[in-house]
């Protein structure tokens, strides 16, 4: 039988890399620590990634290619169970990635390359959930003005974007943990998507706050 063939070593750096980053925050992981998770030389890393900040980008980069993908899924939303798996999905991808929110202006201030993408994202993901507000008000779960869709979609991405913040605050010992996770992430859905119930028409508005109480 065929040996599998092992893993490219820069692809488990970058795994690695990430549940790190996750556990500990990016401030508090050094190279030295990712070699000796990796049981790796030094030396091995840097010809891979020659600096920290270039495992930041590549990790980046890979939630942007995850995040692009997802957010071309908003106009197939059109109805209030529709925006409710698509909100859940974008709070996984977040939590997948959560060192990005919870390290963020950390990030921005070391990693220049960084700052031209996140607002990239923050258009993309402003965007999108105009988008998904048009598609709920076309298919009639909504009626939402012009300048309440404006508002609501920011209101929306402000609140996805620093939804890890406000649990970090509300517990710094234990919101990110694993064990954490399904708990924050239906909050943070919760939140977003209660954005519409002043919106909701009267038949949607009943199924969205039976979905929101159910969880």
């Amino acid at each position: 039988m065929a040996k599998k063939a092992p893993r490219r070593t820069a692809e488990r750096i970058l795994e690695v890399t990430l549940d790190l980053f996750n556990r500990f925050g990016e401030p508090n992981v050094s190279t030295t620590l990712i070699s000796s998770e990796l049981n790796i030389s030094p030396g091995n890393l840097y010809y891979h990634y020659p600096a920290k900040e270039e495992l930041v980008t590549a990790l980046y980069n890979r939630y942007e290619a995850a995040l692009d993908e997802l957010l071309e899924a908003a106009p197939g939303v059109h109805d209030v169970e529709d925006a409710w798996f698509f909100m859940h999905t974008l709070f996984e991808l977040v939590w997948q990635y959560r060192f990005l929110y919870r390290d963020l202006n950390d990030l921005l201030s070391k990693n220049r390359k960084l700052e031209t993408h996140i607002k990239d994202a923050l258009l993309h993901k402003t965007t999108a959930f105009r988008t998904l507000l048009d598609s709920l008000e076309h298919d009639g779960a909504l009626a939402i003005t012009v300048s309440e869709r404006e508002a609501t979609a920011t209101h929306m991405v402000v609140m996805l974007t620093w939804w890890l913040s406000y649990e970090y605050v509300r517990n710094p010992r234990h919101a990110l943990e694993p064990e954490s996770a399904q708990a924050s992430l239906l909050r943070g859905a919760k939140s977003v998507l209660g954005l519409l119930l002043p919106y909701a028409t009267a038949e949607h508005k009943e199924h969205l706050n039976a979905l929101l109480s159910a969880y």
